[in-house]
């Protein structure tokens, strides 16, 4: 589907973006990749980096409406990647949080639907399911976006989303920050022992947004199937990884911090296609007020939803086997 396509991608110079055209580029043959972004030397860093002729860089932001209708222009595929996400920023500035990940999303979305991309896939986090955050709930926004522009009849945009967990070494993450600080010989930090998170490795998750790609309909949010380790556990596997021995140091837990993530909600597992590796959640392609309003669709819901606490639990050895198989620990053992 990408072969011959112009695809542009919102924020790609972030993990998921750069991660993503190392794979388009190795796999597929695009007419061109617009990394639509607003840093400066981020983009001059990429280009550098990887010297491609279907590289275009375009420098704006989510925000600004018309730059986006602009950059939006002969577009086949978007992938909307941009967001603010890192949980402390979102909570200080939670207005900063709407104007990136809900304005933002519905310039994007309005711009592609005016310009005829054919499909756009929003990028979606377990923080959005039952969300106590500004982040989160910037992204549950997010979310419904998406699935309120999906309903809409006279569109010929294919609009669908997917949801994952923790992505594993992207910026803001856990694992960088406990290599930071057990580069500088420190403890490193952790909220709560017991808290669990999901883990996802980057290559998975961008072979959830090709399968979105080449799978995902209407409205469709597809969410991957991830196993959770404890903190205390993704702790105790980098100390024994770097060898460290500056142990740990407990913090407790902070503002807007969830014991565990849920990645689906009991509302949407009972309505949700299960399939090996993922989950599909369909959206209603029609909300019909009078039938919304007196006539239900569900019978029943599970006891509970899709969380870190019930999904499968890595002990330590595997963990730690989980961590080892990213690149960025590689190089650094390296």
């Amino acid at each position: 589907m990408l072969n011959d396509q112009t695809i542009l991608i919102t924020g790609g110079t972030g993990s998921f973006g750069t991660t993503f055209v190392q794979k388009v580029i190795k796999d597929f043959s695009p007419k061109s990749i617009i990394i639509f972004s607003r840093d400066e030397k981020k983009q001059f860093d990429m280009r550098n980096a990887m010297h491609s002729p279907v590289l275009k860089f375009l420098i704006g932001d989510v925000r600004e409406r018309d730059r986006v209708f602009q950059a939006m222009k002969g577009v086949d595929y978007v992938f909307h990647a941009a967001a603010l996400k890192q949980v402390p920023t979102c909570e200080f500035f939670p207005y900063e949080a709407v104007m990136t990940n809900v304005i933002g999303t519905q310039n994007v979305l309005d711009a592609a639907e005016e310009c005829g991309v054919k499909k756009v896939i929003v990028l979606s986090t377990d923080k959005a399911v039952y969300p106590i955050n500004a982040m989160g709930l910037s992204k549950a926004l997010l979310e419904k976006i998406m699935l309120a522009k999906a309903r809409t009849e006279a569109s010929d945009t294919v609009f669908c989303g997917v949801r994952y967990g923790n992505v594993m070494y992207s910026r803001g993450s856990v694992i960088p920050l406990f290599v930071e600080q057990i580069s500088k010989k420190l403890p490193v930090t952790i909220t709560n022992p017991a808290m669990t998170r999901f883990l996802l490795p980057l290559p998975v998750a961008i072979e959830l947004v090709l399968y979105a790609l080449s799978h995902g309909k209407n409205g469709d949010i597809l969410v991957r199937k991830s196993p959770a380790s404890t903190i205390d556990t993704i702790a105790d596997a980098m100390l024994d990884i770097f060898k460290s021995k500056y142990g740990k140091k407990v913090i407790g837990t902070r503002e807007g911090e969830k014991l565990h993530e849920t990645l689906i909600t009991q509302e949407d597992l009972a309505k949700a296609e299960e399939y090996d590796e993922f989950y599909r959640i369909k959206n209603l392609e029609k909300l019909d007020y009078d039938k919304y309003f007196t006539e239900g669709m569900l019978n029943q819901f599970p006891k509970e939803g899709y969380t870190s606490e019930n999904t499968r639990r890595l002990n330590f050895e595997e963990t730690r086997e989980l961590i080892l198989s990213l690149r960025e620990i590689q190089e650094l053992l390296a």
